[in-house]
């Protein structure tokens, strides 16, 4: 299914809210709901959203709800489901260590802008393997594996 090389999974920022959003076959993300701006983030800072999401990834993989559900921003532990979490657990290699690949900013349509970490497997090519979007307190608001090609 050519759909299924385009699935979308994790948490989402659309349409300026800060929501939990599953994409489904037949469901499609339109571009302009993404944008990415420069880094000009902090190496600290960097390095402060990058421990609280590989304890993000620890806590998905070891099925430690309580863990994972304390480094979500407050509006998405809320509607954050284990389905929705175990997808994102599923779209992550755990065998693999992740480290940063480009840091730059997502910036929802309002116009708000959030540290975004793009993330890539450790000795592997510079290809993309899930996306973290993160509040300034650096609780994690997105988490998107990149589609798995096959």
């Amino acid at each position: 299914m050519n759909s299924m090389k385009k699935l979308f999974l994790g948490l989402a920022i659309i349409g300026g809210q800060l929501i939990f959003a599953q994409k489904v076959v037949g469901v499609e993300v339109q571009n302009n709901q993404k944008k990415e701006l420069p880094a000009t983030i902090s190496k600290d800072k960097v390095n402060f959203y990058d421990i609280n999401f590989q304890k993000f990834i620890k806590a998905l993989q070891s099925s430690d709800r309580k863990t994972a559900d304390a480094l979500l921003s407050d509006k998405i532990r809320k509607i954050a489901t284990d389905d929705v979490l175990a997808k994102v657990k599923n779209g992550i290699d755990s065998t693999k260590k992740l480290e940063v690949l480009k840091v730059g900013y997502y910036v929802t349509m309002d116009g708000v802008s959030h540290p975004n970490i793009k993330y890539k497997y450790a000795g592997d090519s510079s290809e993309e393997v899930a996306s973290a979007v993160f509040d300034d307190d650096g609780k994690i608001l997105g988490v998107m594996p990149a589609a798995k090609e096959k």
